[in-house]
């Protein structure tokens, strides 16, 4: 391992699952659904979409970003649960970003949709009372004013991006931030993301693209928590939901001279783009970026023991990811976990959520169930439904793809 490369020092991660991650990973490990009642918004008796993964409220936590001032300035929560996995993070890991450190401090935590909510609602209020926005309604809705508070909140001063890739864009932040490491442009890099796509005409869009969970025409809505159905042969969409997760790198330089503890590296990754259409994934750069993944980690595919799917349960998504995988293992196909099943699709936020899950699996030995599974006989494949299993993990792939084909696949290593 050279001295540049990317370990992780630090993460935290809020979800339909909880706002404490010890919590939701017990949850996760129990194979327990984040799924409910969606009540983000008050939902007239026609509207289409009837349930979606919410978080809990942190306002009672005792921190200056959560205070009355700052939440009526700073409106959208993109911002309160960033910074609040942010600070749990970077306290993790142990890393004081004093002034000598804060130029080679990096951050690449984005969204994949931001701050919208903000300003929908002043463009009600204007259409409505013909209220003039409020001075903070444009800085909501941009989407690097998420790495622009982080950076204020930990006084970061060094290489600043937004590394929107749609779905793909938590995973994304740490690959981009882990080339920041490799340049030797920082030495420390925040990465993440957040999204809270629980917004009328974002839920009813999704519905009008066929993308969301519906039940078979004439079916009664089932239970919320049966929704979400990875790689079943009865999966009808994506249930939609919200989150964010922080990711701390640095590189192994660094960490062994701050005396850090590191237990994980990223040890490869690629990143494609489908050029083939504007959401339906391509087989061909799926798979080359799952392959350049474990192929930049100097591995064979039979050294994966465990991979995080991106698994978003559609019909055509899935499809695809299964067709790859099977492209790249052939008849070694490792376990294929799919926390989605468990909390949903929280759009830019889902692969870093995914990514702590995997990064907790991978330290403890343990791969969390994929529920509601019903097997499919186009996709042959172990998805872990009898509930969760003890897998001794060196090597995970994760997988993470967007809209507009933007396709991000890392290799994470147990390295003690």
């Amino acid at each position: 391992m050279a001295p540049k490369d990317a370990v992780v020092v630090g993460y935290d991660a809020i979800s339909p699952l909880g706002s404490h991650l010890e919590s939701q990973w017990e949850q996760a490990l129990a194979g327990k659904s984040g799924i409910a009642p969606l009540t983000r918004f008050p939902l007239g008796h026609d509207f289409p979409v009837r349930i979606a993964g919410q978080v809990p409220a942190i306002d009672d936590a005792d921190y200056p970003f959560l205070s009355a001032r700052h939440q009526a300035a700073w409106s959208s929560p993109v911002f309160k649960y960033s910074m609040l996995t942010v600070a749990r993070a970077l306290a993790q890991s142990r890393i004081e970003i004093l002034p000598a450190i804060a130029p080679r401090v990096a951050v690449t935590y984005s969204s994949a949709i931001g701050g919208l909510d903000a300003v929908l609602a002043a463009d009600r209020e204007l259409q409505r009372a013909n209220k003039l926005p409020p001075p903070y309604a444009n800085p909501n809705s941009c989407i690097n004013m998420i790495g622009g508070k982080i950076a204020i909140q930990t006084g970061a001063r060094g290489p600043i991006t937004s590394t929107i890739s749609a779905c793909a864009t938590g995973l994304t932040s740490m690959l981009i931030g882990a080339m920041f490491l490799a340049q030797d442009k920082a030495d420390v890099v925040i990465c993440g993301a957040v999204d809270f796509a629980l917004v009328e005409p974002i839920v009813a869009g999704f519905y009008t693209m066929n993308g969301v969970y519906t039940p078979k025409e004439g079916q009664e809505h089932g239970p919320p928590e049966a929704a979400s159905r990875p790689f079943s042969a009865n999966r009808r969409g994506f249930v939609l939901s919200e989150g964010a997760g922080a990711v701390i790198l640095a590189t192994k330089e660094f960490s062994q001279a701050h005396g850090l503890h590191h237990s994980v590296e990223l040890a490869g990754w690629g990143m494609t783009s489908d050029a083939h259409h504007f959401v339906a994934p391509y087989f061909e750069t799926v798979r080359q970026c799952m392959a350049e993944a474990i192929n930049d980690a100097a591995i064979s595919p039979q050294d994966i023991d465990v991979v995080n799917a991106h698994a978003a349960s559609t019909k055509v998504g899935d499809k695809v990811e299964y067709d790859a995988l099977k492209a790249v293992f052939h008849e070694s196909l490792p376990p294929v976990c799919a926390n989605k099943s468990l909390i949903g699709h929280a759009m830019g936020a889902s692969s870093v959520i995914e990514t702590i899950f995997a990064l907790k699996g991978l330290q403890e030995g343990l791969v969390p169930p994929t529920i509601n599974y019903l097997p499919d006989p186009e996709l042959d494949l172990d998805c872990v439904a009898e509930g969760q299993r003890r897998v001794q993990q060196e090597f995970v792939l994760k997988n993470a793809f967007g809209f507009g084909g933007c396709n991000s696949c890392a290799v994470f290593k147990r390295t003690d």
